[in-house]
């Protein structure tokens, strides 16, 4: 693995840093950061209010963030209801998602997010892409002093997770910033160990006229998981009956207990840009930016298995599983961005994209020649736009695939009015095309039923997307979305023989219309808070399984004592989702695909939280599913694979200022 040998050490060294920062602390004063904004799409959130003041040093705005669009934010040390949310091994808001037993594994999902603006596919093992650090996900930093963030958090049996980070500017216009993310957990179920790990390293320069940008990136990562199949069918019974005797989940024999998976990745990123023009009139800030990308990406998955699951995969050409896919993806894009206070911003740039997908080997079925590579070189163009005026703001963006044998194009664009200080209204379109994700397109394994090659037989999947919005602090927060899919692509559960379920990649014969409305709000009544998301969901398809209604809600209560030293919130939290045919988990594809056999859903999770912050530090105590015990043992991640029992976990978040 990636780091392997050397995590250790990267651990303590960034421990090293973080305690000497703790010495050199000093206190900062300003209004604390706002959250960056979130994809409303995918969570609908209040920002926090002010919870701490600091003595005079530097300003918390002046510790910035900036994400790969170039939006900005600054730190953010408050302590609210949605930093609860986000205290989890992906450090974000997980509504709509159910985990499994064990820290970082993986987690099904119970919504989806059609809008995109990609044009190729996805890599293989989309399961194992939770925790996997994005272009998109990299931010880039800018810090008065030196800042350092710890989170660290319990797991579950002989483990323990910790994302360390440091960021310094060595003059004012140059920063760099390190941090790695790692975890190791044993779990509770036989054979589930996790033991990930994430490298991330960023710098950014600009020349002191700011005419001259550069930031680029260095990511390395390792993902595996020890998979056993979930609960075997004869052994449900046990689980749900309660039965005493496996109480200690240890004792279960599982379906295998002889696999893992991994996915590595690394990842070297660059992006500058030369301002051309710069008006010296403030009347026509005609200014013109000359911008160039380039990267390189390569990633693998890999399933091993020391002997056959014959009964769980079917017959096999070998006796043992070493099964490898591998793509690496090269780009390189040169643009221009022209800037005119009237007429507002272009931007428009024309890319090279190399991707290789593969194998080394071809297979020869009975019925099939199976290839080994998904090969091609092609350009691309993509153009932007955005304009504010006054209260109206307009933002579009479009690209296409210059490549007969690798189609693919996106449109996004919205438009959005504040008509009051407390309300927002947005509404938008989606549309997109691109091929199905390549492991639909082209897989080989030593197991036998694992082996296809559509290439030829797939087209594209077409979505077409309208949206709209709502954000109001007073009133409530609303989210629409309204989505037709063609060709949708799915991994689907095609058949049973002898006891093997056998899946295999299809293509929807009909039009999907996929429709989600999600509502949020937060009452308040002196210290105590009630913050409520509903979301409701429908699809007219089996194709698309999603349960109709998912609710989180939030009973709380918040207090400052020691004369305002120590900040406290506690309260319960109330997750629900209804019963629906929930997508099964197959461990060789990392993927989720359809079933029609078993409905999943209606039972309640509740936990209980008490949380302090002192200063820049907050600490979480949770009592996760503390209901496990008297309201039945009917919860479950995906069918055979039972959600988490009663735990108390605790951590902590602690940034220090130098």
């Amino acid at each position: 693995m990636f780091m392997g040998p050397y995590r250790n050490l990267v651990l303590l060294a960034m421990l090293s840093v973080s305690a000497s920062m703790l010495y050199g602390q000093r206190k900062l004063t300003g209004r604390p950061a706002r959250p960056n904004n979130p994809n409303i799409s995918d969570t609908l959130t209040n920002t926090g209010k002010p919870s701490a003041k600091f003595d005079k040093v530097a300003d918390i705005e002046d510790y910035i963030l900036e994400s790969i669009d170039r939006d900005t934010t600054f730190v953010d040390t408050t302590l609210t209801i949605y930093k609860e949310y986000k205290f989890n091994y992906l450090r974000r808001d997980r509504f709509g998602l159910m985990q499994f037993a064990n820290v970082g594994q993986t987690y099904n999902s119970l919504t989806y997010n059609l809008r995109n603006t990609q044009a190729i596919p996805l890599f293989a093992a989309q399961a194992r892409h939770f925790n996997y650090f994005r272009k998109e996900d990299i931010q880039y930093y800018s810090v008065p002093t030196p800042f350092t963030e710890l989170y660290w958090k319990t797991a579950f049996e002989q483990g323990q997770t910790l994302d360390a980070f440091f960021t310094i500017n060595t003059t004012k216009q140059w920063n760099f910033s390190v941090a790695y993310k790692g975890l190791r957990s044993l779990g509770n179920y036989q054979n589930a160990l996790t033991s990930t790990g994430n490298f991330r390293f960023t710098t950014n320069y600009r020349t002191k006229n700011e005419r001259y940008r550069m930031r680029g990136h260095v990511v390395y990562q390792d993902l595996l998981n020890e998979e056993n199949g979930g609960l075997r069918d004869e052994d449900i019974e046990k689980f749900t009956s309660g039965d005493p005797e496996f109480l200690d989940r240890s004792l279960f024999d599982m379906n295998f207990e002889n696999a893992e998976n991994i996915l590595v990745g690394r990842r070297f990123h660059l992006d500058h840009s030369y301002e051309v023009l710069r008006s010296k009139d403030s009347l026509q800030s005609n200014k013109l930016n000359i911008n160039h990308i380039i990267g390189f990406e390569d990633r693998y998955y890999q399933f091993t298995q020391g002997t056959l699951a014959a009964g769980y995969f079917g017959q096999a050409f070998n006796s043992s599983i070493n099964d490898k896919v591998t793509l690496e993806d090269f780009y390189t894009s040169i643009g221009a961005n022209y800037s005119n206070r009237v007429l507002g911003d272009f931007y428009a740039s024309l890319g090279y994209k190399d991707l290789n997908y593969g194998y080394n080997k071809v297979v020869q079925l009975e019925d099939q020649l199976v290839g080994n590579r998904i090969k091609n070189s092609f350009t691309h163009f993509d153009a932007a736009y955005k304009k504010r005026l006054k209260e109206f703001y307009l933002e579009a963006k479009a690209g296409i695939n210059l490549s007969d044998d690798f189609e693919g194009s996106y449109l996004d664009a919205q438009v959005s009015y504040t008509f009051f200080d407390h309300l927002n209204v947005t509404g938008g379109i989606n549309i997109n095309s691109k091929r199905p994700e390549f492991n639909q397109l082209l897989f080989q394994s030593q197991y036998i039923n694992y082996n296809w090659d559509n290439q030829a037989g797939f087209d594209n999947v077409n979505t077409q997307q309208i949206f709209a919005e709502i954000r109001s602090d007073r009133w409530v927060n609303l989210f629409l979305d309204v989505s037709n899919i063609q060709n949708y692509t799915f991994f689907n559960l095609e058949d049973t023989v002898d006891g093997v379920r056998v899946v295999k990649p299809r293509q929807s014969e009909e039009s999907i219309q996929y429709i989600r409305l999600k509502a949020q709000k937060e009452f308040r009544y002196g210290k105590f808070a009630l913050e409520n998301t509903l979301l409701f969901q429908s699809s007219n398809s089996a194709d698309l399984n999603v349960p109709e209604f998912v609710t989180r809600n939030s009973l709380y209560f918040t207090d400052e004592v020691f004369k305002k030293a120590l900040k406290f919130q506690t309260g319960f939290i109330f997750n629900f989702f209804t019963e629906y045919h929930m997508n099964r988990y197959d461990p060789l594809l990392a993927e989720f695909y359809t079933q029609t056999e078993q409905e999943i859903g209606g039972f309640p999770r509740l936990d209980f939280f008490l949380n302090f912050q002192v200063r820049s530090a907050r600490v979480f105590f949770k009592a996760e599913h503390f209901n496990a015990a008297f309201t039945g043992y009917d919860y479950f991640a995906a069918p055979n694979h039972p959600y988490r029992d009663f735990k108390i976990r605790f951590g902590l978040v602690w940034n220090f200022f130098l």
